[in-house]
């Protein structure tokens, strides 16, 4: 037992307590699953570590916090906030700043602060790290620095804009190739050559986020941390809207999509386990029963049923649907073995059967690539034409749809005022053994517009599914059993 005269440990000072169960709901409102079990188990990390090593306390953190590998980086943008490495404004060293020529006026020479900052990106010495993380305060400092109705603020994208990260990169890359032995005529070999440019790119996305964070801090600093991380740390992939994702929350998504199958597969496995000893047959029951005078002594159980319906998937591939219709393919892709057989048909205007270009060797981008060039009937003009596809589908491939067949329809209904063509779909779910249509617009959006999604839903059950987690929720009720 602790004296009482012995200083209190971090995790027990009423601040730092206070401080991580700030960080921890930063993180729940990002979409981060922490409870209070993860909690109680970051309090004993700071118990054990301390404060005095961030990059250990960052590591210890994460192993208590985080789950999920696509997590890491809504974590580290809250652990940047709410853990900074320093406070207030870190001045850079003296011999940091004279390098850096100054005009008349006193103001940075940037052309040589991009000289500096090349040749530290392409540096191997040990005290690089250090010289760049003081040139970047400076450059935070200085070049984004600006003012504005409520007061003195900081700007990535100003002083970024400044550093012009194109000119770095060159800089970066004629770095890199210097240190590379060229050939006789003096060009580096062609590998080399892509390896030098991937390295280059790498090194400036890195310098760049570094700037952003540089400026976060100075940011939350003055704005507070709470209101800086509402803005400032990205949701988790699991909760980003497929309509409004950038390519890189896209990506992020698509990373997502293996342990999301498992998740749904492990889920399915628990149900058909539950379901393994099937119902109670009553006939079957009763007439057992009669040797007990009509007493129930033992319950007789039907057989359950063991199959793997077949799935058919409608899918809408323009431009406006494309991310929510890539990330839903890819996972039924990868939940293709809960089900005996999956038919992919893709459509804009027309449709047409993708199956064979959804194999598990080739990537979803490829495979639309290849949908896009070879399809006879998909023709890319940018206008989503549900009636006409509808009528294509039920033409030219009516014959894969029946009664044992699931039918998974996913789009906005946008029809951009064309016949939605209620007849065709109509036709096609009352064949289906089941059929569901995914929607990634907001319930509230349906009908609005060019939607006939208002329509399509009094004839096939349509589900919201904005977001990665509304679309594992559907799916799991979906699945087969």
């Amino acid at each position: 037992m602790d004296s009482p005269d012995m200083p209190a440990r971090p995790a027990e000072h009423p601040r730092i307590t206070g401080h991580l169960a700030g960080f921890v709901e930063a993180l729940r409102a990002k979409g981060m699953p922490v409870g209070p079990a993860e909690t109680v188990d970051a309090a004993r990390v700071l118990t054990h570590l301390g404060l005095d090593e961030r990059d250990v306390v960052r590591e210890g953190l994460a192993c208590a916090l985080v789950r999920r590998d696509t997590h890491r980086p809504t974590f580290d943008t809250t652990f940047d906030l709410w853990f900074p490495a320093a406070t207030g404004a870190r001045a850079a060293t003296e011999d940091a700043v004279a390098e850096h020529q100054r005009d008349e006026d006193g103001a940075l020479d940037v052309a040589a602060l991009r000289d500096t900052v090349a040749d530290l990106l392409a540096s191997t010495s040990l005290n690089a790290k250090d010289e760049l993380d003081e040139t970047i305060t400076l450059i935070v400092d200085e070049l984004g620095r600006y003012r504005s109705m409520n007061g003195e603020s900081f700007s990535a994208y100003q002083a970024m804009q400044a550093m012009a990260p194109d000119q770095v990169l060159d800089k970066v890359l004629k770095g890199l190739l210097e240190r590379i032995a060229p050939t006789a005529g003096g060009t580096p070999e062609p590998f080399a050559l892509e390896v030098a440019k991937r390295n280059a790119a790498a090194l400036v996305a890195r310098f760049r986020a570094q700037v952003e964070s540089e400026t976060q801090r100075r940011v939350a600093q003055r704005l507070g941390v709470q209101k800086v991380t509402t803005y400032a740390v990205p949701k988790v992939a699991e909760q980003v809207d497929f309509l409004r994702a950038s390519d890189t929350e896209l990506q992020a998504l698509r990373a997502s999509v293996a342990p999301l199958a498992r998740l749904l597969a492990s889920r399915l496995a628990a149900r058909r386990k539950r379901m393994r000893a099937g119902s109670i047959d009553v006939r079957k029951t009763m007439r057992k029963s009669m040797t007990t005078g009509g007493v129930p002594i033992d319950l007789v159980a039907q057989r359950p049923k063991r199959t793997r319906p077949e799935l058919v998937v409608l899918c809408d591939i323009s431009g406006s649907v494309a991310g929510f219709s890539n990330f839903t393919l890819q996972l039924v892709h990868a939940l293709r073995e809960q089900f005996s057989r999956v038919r992919i048909f893709a459509f804009i205007d027309a449709t047409d059967e993708v199956t064979a270009y959804l194999d598990a060797q080739s990537g979803l981008g490829t495979a639309i690539s290849r949908m896009m060039a070879e399809s006879r009937l998909i023709t890319y003009d940018g206008h989503s034409d549900y009636g006409n596809a509808f009528a294509t589908f039920t033409n030219e491939f009516g014959h894969a749809l029946t009664h044992r067949a699931s039918l998974l329809i996913l789009g906005d209904g946008r029809t951009n005022y064309r016949d939605p063509n209620l007849a065709a779909l109509a036709g096609m779910v009352t064949t289906a053994r089941q059929a569901h249509w995914l929607n990634p617009e907001p319930a509230a959006q349906w009908g609005s517009g060019d939607s006939a999604a208002d329509l399509y839903q009094q004839i096939i059950p349509m589900h919201e599914c904005r977001t990665a987690e509304h679309l594992a929720a559907v799916v799991a009720r979906l699945l087969p059993v």
